[in-house]
């Protein structure tokens, strides 16, 4: 994909902004919840970081999709985690702590993993078809710029002023929703000749990947005797992945209209996995308004 306002000013400049959002609802005592569980935290770590990538392949490799999108699904298990996975298990009654002590660890590691396992990626798929100098030093510096800087930046802010971070947390947070939400309709918008034709090829993977990642963070958290909220929250962080970073890579970075079709796609069809989660999670309280309603 051609570079454009919207893949090389837009996208960076909103995702900085939802990864600003993303540090004003952490602390410091966030990032001391790692030392505190390690065992819990190690292994939602290295489910995210090490098995998403593994059950990525398998989807990919199972489904024969070509390999532009084969990318594309790939750096989607590289970028784990994120604000909408904390908003997600929030709702779904998961352990929040949880959820964002893992946002806290992931967003240190990803800038620098990123790019590392997405050359590889592009290695292994184009070795034979095209050649593709993806690099590695200057995106990982992109990459520490538009998503850990910011984040960083939150942290110190709500550190420094606690009272003022308070209050504009959750309207900032709401913006950054928001501008995730306008960052996707351009992006189809954008990409809208390519996406019916994708979307048939894309979506059993899709779906597949989603609903795998999500059994499998649910069965390792029930095998290591996590309880009920804690298991929610590891269902979830390994389950849904960050879209938005997956954009940054394949539209700022790589400009590749079809792999960027695969987090495009990703982004829309996570979320009925997601609102039916929260749909379960939550039947108990539905049916009782049902019945408050009816009485």
């Amino acid at each position: 994909m051609q570079a454009s306002i919207i893949s090389q000013i837009f996208l960076p400049t909103a995702l900085a902004i939802i990864m600003l959002a993303v540090g004003l609802s952490l602390s410091m005592r966030d990032f001391a919840q790692v030392l505190r569980e390690p065992r819990t935290l190690l292994l939602g770590i290295g489910a995210q970081m090490l098995l998403l990538p593994v059950l990525g392949l398998i989807v990919v490799t199972l489904f024969q999709l070509p390999p532009a999108l084969a990318v594309g699904i790939m750096i989607l298990t590289f970028a784990p985690g994120g604000a909408t996975s904390n908003a997600i298990t929030l709702l779904a009654r998961g352990d929040a702590a949880l959820s964002v002590s893992l946002t806290a660890l992931v967003t240190l590691l990803t800038p620098f993993t990123i790019p590392l396992l997405t050359a590889l990626a592009l290695q292994h798929w184009f070795q034979t078809t095209a050649v593709i100098d993806f690099p590695i030093i200057e995106s990982i510096m992109k990459m520490v710029v538009i998503t850990l800087l910011p984040v960083l930046v939150g942290v110190g802010f709500s550190a420094r002023f606690p009272l003022l971070a308070a209050r504009v947390r959750v309207p900032f947070r709401r913006f950054s929703l928001c501008l995730l939400l306008l960052m996707v309709v351009l992006l189809v918008r954008g990409n809208w000749h390519l996406l019916p034709a994708l979307l048939v090829q894309l979506a059993p993977a899709v779906f597949c990947l989603v609903f795998a990642a999500m059994l499998l963070g649910f069965l390792l958290s029930k095998m290591a005797g996590l309880n009920d909220p804690q298991r929610i929250s590891i269902m979830v962080e390994v389950g849904l992945q960050n879209a938005g970073t997956a954009l940054l890579v394949t539209s700022t970075i790589l400009q590749n209209a079809e792999m960027s079709a695969s987090a495009l796609v990703y982004g829309v069809l996570m979320q009925i996995p997601a609102f039916a989660l929260i749909g379960w999670r939550n039947r108990r309280t539905l049916l009782q308004f049902r019945r408050s309603r009816t009485a």
